[in-house]
């Protein structure tokens, strides 16, 4: 028997009040912003947290380049994180 690890799951309403589930893959921080990588059955999203008083809203990243950046460091620090040797002094 397959065990799958149970993720936290969202729920994101788009521009036009479309509701869609989303599993929470990873949530991290880069260059002072907070970021979660979500995914449903059809796509994975790259969402910036941006906190408002005691709020927290999600906000999609949209430039190519700098979701390009942020995916690459993200994917490095998770290959350094299982393989220590691959980053050097």
């Amino acid at each position: 028997m397959e065990m799958h690890e149970i993720r936290d799951q969202i729920i994101i309403e788009d521009d036009d009040g479309n509701e869609k589930e989303y599993n929470v893959e990873a949530l991290f921080d880069m260059a002072d912003e907070s970021y979660a990588l979500l995914s449903s059955n059809e796509e994975v999203i790259l969402m910036r947290i941006e906190e408002y008083e005691d709020e927290q809203t999600l906000v999609g990243v949209t430039n190519p380049e700098e979701k390009a950046s942020i995916l690459s460091a993200y994917a490095l620090a998770v290959e350094a994180d299982r393989d220590p040797n691959i980053i050097s002094d």
